[in-house]
């Protein structure tokens, strides 16, 4: 009977000893994925290719757009206005939400910082995706609308290639901006 006991109770530490350890793990990589969480939002802003393409090296499909968005926010002068807390959204995916200031929305004349999320996916330490969500304001969406239909040489040229990793992302926001301003003052002599 006390042999069983023995074997009985042997089991239990190894089982919970397996159970700690698990959690543990579990612990570590979120931990770990919350690290290369900043560490990929640091490399974006500091606006170093070479640095952001380094983390991006596991994500391949994503890098076009993340490139092409890193030097488009350069040249579009975003300057976070606040990093607000990252979000778990599961074992592999957390949400990185940054509050900028830019030009597009300086533009526009209108109180209201955007906030970019970035969605990134992390397995086994490495960044395996990025997509990009924002809560751009609808005159936004508006200015941009005015500018395909009333000056479409301003983007159709500078443009080509948008968020695929297009050759020419500081042409593009700089012509989105001049566009962005004609619109904000066409509207203004409306009133």
């Amino acid at each position: 009977m006390k042999i069983k006991y023995l074997i009985f109770l042997s089991l239990a530490f190894i089982l919970g000893c397996n159970n700690v350890l698990h959690l543990q793990k579990k612990s570590i990589q979120n931990s770990t994925n919350l690290e290369i969480a900043n560490k990929f939002i640091d490399a974006f802003y500091s606006f170093n290719r070479d640095s952001l393409k380094s983390i991006l090296s596991n994500a391949e499909n994503s890098q076009p757009s993340i490139l092409y968005y890193q030097k488009w926010a350069e040249c579009g002068n975003y300057k976070i206005a606040k990093k607000n807390n990252f979000i778990k959204k599961n074992d592999t995916t957390i949400i990185c939400p940054i509050t900028v200031k830019d030009d597009l929305i300086g533009a526009l004349e209108i109180d209201f910082n955007v906030t970019d999320s970035f969605h990134l996916t992390i397995t086994d330490g490495h960044i395996i995706s990025v997509q990009t969500s924002s809560n751009d304001p609808k005159e936004y969406y508006e200015a941009r609308e005015w500018i395909i239909e009333n000056h479409p040489e301003l983007i159709e040229e500078p443009c080509i290639g948008i968020w695929e990793g297009g050759p020419t992302p500081c042409e593009c926001v700089r012509a989105m901006v001049k566009g962005y301003t004609e619109f904000t003052s066409s509207k203004q002599q409306k009133q």
